[in-house]
């Protein structure tokens, strides 16, 4: 049988190197693009191969996609940062790459998406009408993988609620409700406590996408699926869930401070970013994984405290266990 070859752009942030690791697992060679593939600081495991490119050129992303049966669009422009200059171009240079590859483009997907009216259970083919400008862009990005379908282009959006997990260092949970590489002193919650939050364990996505890429052949030529993660009622579960990790049920939890955000966004751009994103903090949007489910036959799921008991174990907050 012919090898497996698979390009993962993004492969150093929070959902590439999640699905990185699972396709490895999953017996894949995976080409990870990066603008320094001599990094030191870059994972050297059998299977990976670090090609240099950038994902604003097309010709390189071409180019790395040659005989690729799979492309994860793992990027993200950071800290929100000219998301419509950035993340539109590179999606579009993804796009041309599996077109001429023939390639299945996997785009990990997100809640952005959805508006008042898709709440609080969301479908694949709920309503899209966001009222933030990065829901639009979403929205915008979704579209142009269902119209490049049309040209032959096959695709899958695999959208999940907030990452958390040992890669996930740009997330909520690794930025803002603990502190990276010290110890749990406190807690700061975002979430609205009584109003359900979703949240994605980042082995459990990337063990769920790397399924469904070795299956990719059966899949709708622009499909779209919904991954449940840990769906919790009360969103202030979280904060619980770190408590009982690191026993201590007396743990200070502190109420993200908003109104410093607020009196901050006129100088601080992410300040700014954030405020628009908050109304994920205060209504429950839940997704629906049946489709998934029975694609699968079950979703990879890691149990809560587990899961985080391995994130702040592998975000330095708290020790990792010792012996084999």
């Amino acid at each position: 049988m012919a090898e497996r070859v698979a390009l993962v752009t993004g492969a150093g942030g929070n959902i590439g190197a999640a699905a990185t690791a699972a396709l490895l697992a999953h017996g894949w060679r995976v080409r990870a693009l990066t603008r320094r593939p001599d990094d030191p600081r870059l994972a050297r495991e059998v299977g990976l191969e670090w090609v240099r490119g950038d994902a604003m050129s097309a010709a390189d992303v071409a180019a790395a996609a040659e005989g690729a049966r799979i492309l994860v669009h793992g990027l993200n422009p950071p800290n929100y940062r000219n998301w419509r200059g950035l993340a539109i171009p590179m999606l579009r240079h993804a796009i041309a790459a599996t077109r001429a590859s023939g390639a299945r483009l996997i785009f990990p997907g997100n809640v952005y998406v959805f508006g008042p009216d898709a709440w609080p259970v969301t479908s694949e083919d709920s309503p899209q009408r966001p009222r933030t400008r990065k829901g639009a862009i979403r929205v915008e990005m979704e579209r142009m993988l269902r119209d490049a379908a049309g040209e032959g282009v096959r695709s899958l959006v695999l959208r999940a609620g907030d990452f958390f997990g040992a890669g996930g260092r740009s997330s909520f949970f690794a930025s803002v409700m603990v502190k990276l590489g010290r110890p749990v002193r406190a807690i700061t919650d975002p979430a609205t406590p009584g109003v359900g939050h979703a949240w994605a364990y980042l082995p459990d996505l990337g063990e769920t996408l790397a399924l469904l890429a070795d299956r990719e052949e059966t899949l709708d030529a622009a499909a779209v699926l919904h991954f449940g993660g840990h769906w919790l009622e009360d969103g202030a579960e979280m904060a619980r869930a770190i408590r009982r990790v690191v026993d201590n049920p007396d743990l200070p939890i502190r109420r993200f401070p908003w109104i410093a955000v607020y009196l901050g966004a006129p100088f601080v751009p992410l300040f700014r970013e954030l405020i628009e994103m908050r109304y994920l903090w205060r209504v429950p949007l839940r997704l629906d994984n049946r489709k998934l489910v029975g694609l699968l036959g079950s979703e990879p799921h890691t149990p809560l405290d587990e899961a985080v008991r391995r994130t702040l174990q592998g975000l330095g907050c708290l020790p990792a266990p010792s012996g084999g």
